[in-house]
């Protein structure tokens, strides 16, 4: 055999160089790495009930969205772009949906439409679809996002389905939309002094309400002054300053008056986040499990079907918004760091490839979906330890739902394609 044979001639190194400068290999492994772990995660989960039933609608569910995924791969911007605003009169007409007759109602929440056996969710139809409006808005030529109008206009493309969202209600899902409109705001010019003054919004509202349910307001008074100190810092004009200061603290006296309107089971809610051993039984069951679950799985776990946790049922539907707990009592906290440091590559090549495209149209739909991905992490996870109230918000790519895992592998497939299309003026 001659020496050279063993060696790649010109033509293969190109070939190869035009695949690797096709995809995105870190997007595309990251997700099927996180395919791969949330279908070996739901089968353990749903392992004791002795059916395959859900395991095998998850991977139906997989199917379908790499076949979407695959499709989207080669739709022109063009088309996309010309299709954002139908979509986004599709996605609230299913928002509108839900609120009827043909809506469908669980645990007192009704946002599901249900045809026959099929059961879907519009609200993660409209994460994707209001992403592609605000796209195609933003893109709009001579916009600006300090000018009123724009921002109106922005706003309101989101604050239509979160309303609507709210009627069902859907609070979980609501907040996505809102971490979504603050990438997009910030990547579009937004002023850094808003996104500081809205982020810091729910921590001095935290603090507040810890305050107004333990008589400990030292927390809410040491948050508060942070805030001010650091709206300081950003040397805006004062009387914008002292404005900010007088929102966000206004927002957190508010917090115990609205705590004492709430139903019932959402105060327990909220109190469970703080001390979930006061109802062990009751709302603070999932919470209490999780965190042994996820605790008890060591450095590299019990192995796979030998977590007591997940194996005994003792967190229901477990396949669902605490899917964390598996991975990470099985294979411990190997398998957690895995699951997190996946998410977190998906996340940030969506912001590179954001960074890289060449139209505004497809970095708003990269920096949305990345925010997207961000914070059902951290939120989902944050649940399932404990720091985070349940919010009914899945884990990207793992929990077992059909709509969402559709939605978000279909969504890698636009990423992919403004990868590939990263040269080109218009794909």
């Amino acid at each position: 055999m001659a020496l050279n044979s063993f060696f790649l001639d010109e033509d293969d190194v190109e070939m190869q160089r035009r695949i690797n400068d096709m995809l995105d290999w870190g997007l595309l492994l990251s997700v099927v790495g996180l395919l791969g772990i949330g279908l070996i995660s739901i089968y353990s989960a749903a392992f004791s009930l002795g059916s395959d039933s859900i395991f095998m609608r998850q991977v139906y569910y997989a199917i379908a969205g790499t076949i979407a995924a695959g499709v989207l791969f080669y739709v022109p911007e063009r088309t996309l772009s010309a299709l954002s605003y139908p979509a986004y009169g599709v996605g609230i007409l299913l928002l509108l949906a839900v609120l009827s007759p043909l809506g469908h109602k669980v645990n007192g929440q009704q946002c599901w439409i249900q045809l026959g056996s099929f059961t879907f969710q519009p609200s993660e139809f409209a994460k994707i679809s209001t992403l592609l409006a605000a796209g195609k808005f933003v893109s709009r030529k001579g916009f600006s996002i300090n000018a009123m109008r724009d921002l109106l206009g922005l706003l309101g493309l989101f604050l239509f389905p979160i309303a609507l969202i709210m009627l069902q209600p859907d609070t979980g899902s609501a907040t996505v939309f809102m971490a979504m409109l603050l990438g997009v705001y910030l990547w579009s010019g937004g002023d850094t002094f808003v996104l500081y003054t809205v982020v810091s919004i729910p921590f001095v509202a935290v603090a507040a309400l810890y305050g107004a349910l333990f008589g400990n307001i030292l927390w809410f008074v040491a948050l508060s002054a942070l805030f001010c100190l650091g709206a300081y810092m950003f040397r805006k004009p004062l009387a914008i300053t002292i404005a900010a200061c007088l929102v966000v603290i206004g927002i957190g006296l508010t917090v115990e008056p609205v705590f004492d309107n709430l139903e019932t089971y959402k105060q327990k809610r909220l109190i469970t986040l703080f001390e979930p051993e006061r109802n062990p039984r009751g709302e603070g069951y999932h919470v209490i499990q999780s965190i042994l679950a996820v605790g008890s799985g060591g450095i590299t776990g019990k192995g796979f079907l030998q977590g007591t946790q997940t194996q005994l049922r003792y967190i229901p539907e477990q396949w669902t918004d605490f899917i964390f707990c598996v991975p990470t009592e099985e294979f411990g906290f190997v398998g957690g760091v895995l699951v997190i440091a996946l998410l977190a590559t998906v996340a940030l090549r969506a912001f590179s490839i954001a960074s890289i495209s060449r139209t505004p149209f497809s970095s708003i739909i990269a920096i949305g979906f990345g925010s997207l991905v961000t914070f059902h992490t951290m939120v989902n996870i944050g649940m399932a330890v404990g720091l985070f109230p349940v919010m009914g918000i899945p884990l990207p790519f793992l929990s077992a739902g059909g709509t969402s895992l559709i939605a978000n592998v279909a969504c890698i497939g636009m990423l992919l394609h403004m990868y590939r299309s990263r040269s080109r003026r218009l794909a």
